[in-house]
C-alpha cells in the first residue's frame, strides 16, 4: 500500500472505478494524494500489477463488519436422527442410508436408532446387525463418535463426518470467503496486454459496498428424523 508498493509501473483504477491506464508509481501516488486517499495494490500478480485508489481505512472497516456479519450467518451443524426397525426391508434401509449420507456430507452428526417393540426386545441382536451394516456402508464419510448402546427400547449410535468430509467442507468455506473478499476488494485477475503496444482497460468497483455479494443464510435446523 502507498509507498510500500515496489512495482515501478501499475495499472491504476480510480476511486470511482474509472481505469487510469498504466502509470508510474510516483504518478499513481500523486493521484491518490491529491484526493486524500490511499493507493492499494489489489492484484500484485497481474502484469503490470493492478492498484486501486481508495479510502483504505473505510474499506478495512467495511470488510471487518462484513466478516462479522458473515460469521453470524454461518450454517450451524446439528444432530440429525435416522430411525429404523429391526425388520426393515432393503428398499427402506437404502432410503434411510441416503438420508444419513446427505446429513454427513453437509457436516451434520447423525444418530442412528433402531427401535424395538413388543417381542422384538428379545431379539436385540437383529438391531445390532442392522446398525453395524449401516456403519459399514457409511464408513467412507462417517466415523463412530459414540458406540452403539441401548437407551430404553432403542439401540443408538452417533456418527460424525469423517476427516475427509470435514476437510472438503472447510476448503469450500475458505474458497467462498476468498471469493467474497476478492470481489469486495476488487481483486480481479486482469490479463496483461496482448503485446507491448496494446493496453487492456481494467474496471474494478471502487466502493466495496457496491460490490458486496449476498452471503447465503442458513438457519440452524432442529434435530429431525430421516423417516
Amino acid at each position: 500500500m502507498n509507498r510500500w508498493i515496489r512495482s515501478p509501473k501499475l495499472r491504476v483504477v480510480a476511486d470511482d472505478g474509472a481505469p487510469l491506464g498504466i502509470l508510474t508509481l510516483e504518478e499513481a501516488l500523486k493521484s491518490a494524494e491529491e484526493k486524500g486517499l490511499d493507493l492499494v495494490e489489489v492484484s500484485p500478480k497481474s502484469v503490470p500489477p493492478v492498484a486501486k485508489i481508495m479510502d483504505y481505512g473505510k474499506f478495512k472497516y467495511t470488510m471487518e463488519k462484513r466478516n462479522r456479519e458473515a460469521r453470524k450467518k454461518q450454517k450451524a451443524f446439528t444432530l440429525k436422527e435416522v430411525k429404523m426397525r429391526p425388520k426393515i426391508g432393503d428398499h427402506d434401509f437404502n432410503f434411510k442410508k441416503n438420508h444419513a449420507l446427505e446429513f454427513l456430507r453437509s457436516g451434520h452428526k447423525v444418530k442412528l436408532t433402531c427401535s424395538f417393540f413388543g417381542r422384538e426386545m428379545s431379539h436385540q441382536e437383529l438391531g445390532r446387525v442392522l446398525i453395524d451394516k449401516m456403519i459399514a456402508d457409511l464408513v467412507d464419510i462417517g466415523k463412530v463418535e459414540m458406540p452403539p448402546k441401548m437407551e430404553g427400547r432403542n439401540l443408538s449410535v452417533i456418527l460424525g463426518p469423517s476427516p475427509k468430509v470435514l476437510k472438503e467442507l472447510h476448503a469450500a468455506q475458505l474458497a467462498a470467503e476468498e471469493t467474497h473478499g476478492r470481489h469486495a476488494a476488487g481483486d480481479e485477475t486482469i490479463p496483461g496486454p496482448a503485446d507491448d503496444s496494446a493496453e487492456e482497460a481494467a474496471e474494478i468497483d471502487a466502493d466495496p459496498e457496491e460490490s458486496e455479494e449476498k452471503t447465503e443464510e442458513a438457519a440452524s435446523v432442529q434435530p429431525s428424523t430421516g423417516e
